[in-house]
């Protein structure tokens, strides 16, 4: 099979990071370009952190560019609780020698990037999508140019995680989100409400302790934050894989087991709804869509049985070095 073609745009936290290790692991995936973008650290923290999980996974070269400082319309906010003051749980390693972020924002390094690979690229945005905005801006026909773009964000049927309603990475910049949604992104979502159910419990975690791969030591020890964090909120042992579920649905949609396509809306204008998406589910919901009004793939269960255990052998695979 062909190797498939990946843009990453994230805000390089715990779980980022673990995303983009597996699919540094993944023999068939050529990661082309990563940008970074305001959420879980800085998007110039982001840019370091991703940078140094690319040197882990065997991939150094890759280029990164840094992306969106702040969100398009609202103050930024930093989830240092939940990641750290640094973005990986006080863990970052120093930066790798020779490696350095490019000098271009990363809204466009995915036209660039998109536009010379014409159709055959995926988007696989873990962070607020302030840079995909962007690039619409600069370029909007870059958004017909795609294969499709998976997003790991919002919450349909299950409570926010940033308020009762939203989900971090949508509250982070909804204005960047309702252009997204609105705009011809093929997009699948993947949100909070599925990917909390793809929880890794205390088998996986003493799985990630005794590896003696770079990325799995790597892994426990930034983890330590995140499992504390969640051991706080939740009465079960370990963490959801929020990201890692994405960019596993952007290489295999199998492990979607039911998903349904509507056009999606974000809330901008309530205090306490900000952020929220909007999503029709009525049956006759079709009707009453603007002509032209794109869907979404709104995933809504994921094949946990086969998605966790293949996550965690690809993670904890010896990387294939390869160029970029």
């Amino acid at each position: 099979m062909p190797a498939s073609k990946l843009i990453l745009d994230g805000d390089y936290g715990i779980d980022d990071a673990m995303a983009a290790l597996y699919l540094c692991h993944h023999p068939d995936v050529e990661i082309l370009a990563v940008g970074t973008v305001h959420g879980n650290a800085t998007a110039a923290v982001a840019a370091k952190n991703a940078l140094s999980v690319l040197a882990i996974g065997g991939r150094r070269g890759v280029p990164v560019a840094v992306g969106a400082r702040r969100p398009l319309a609202q103050p930024v906010d930093i989830s240092s609780m939940v990641h750290g003051d640094d973005g990986l749980g006080g863990r970052a390693p120093e930066l790798p020698q020779g490696t350095n972020p490019l000098d271009i924002p990363a809204a466009l390094q995915i036209v660039r990037t998109v536009r010379n690979h014409p159709g055959d690229c995926t988007i696989v945005a873990t962070g607020p999508l302030t840079n995909l905005a962007l690039a619409l801006m600069l370029d909007p026909d870059v958004a017909s140019m795609v294969e499709k773009v998976v997003i790991m964000g919002g919450t349909i049927d299950h409570p926010g995680n940033i308020s009762p309603y939203a989900e971090a990475n949508i509250a982070h910049d909804p204005e960047a989100a309702k252009l997204v949604f609105e705009s011809a992104w093929p997009v699948t979502q993947v949100g909070l409400d599925v990917t909390m159910s793809a929880w890794i419990g205390p088998e996986e975690l003493q799985r990630i302790e005794s590896s003696q791969t770079a990325a799995g030591r790597f892994c426990w020890d930034i983890l330590q934050h995140y499992l504390q964090f969640y051991s706080t909120r939740h009465s079960r042992p370990g963490c959801p894989l929020h990201d890692p579920s994405a960019a596993l649905v952007a290489l295999d949609a199998s492990l979607v087991s039911r998903s349904f396509a509507t056009p999606v809306d974000v809330e901008l204008r309530s205090a306490t709804n900000r952020g929220m998406l909007i999503v029709d589910k009525r049956e006759f919901a079709a009707e009453h869509h603007h002509p032209g009004q794109p869907n979404v793939e709104v995933v809504t269960e994921l094949e946990n049985d086969r998605l966790i255990p293949t996550f965690i052998e690809g993670l904890l695979a010896e990387p294939t070095v390869m160029a970029p």
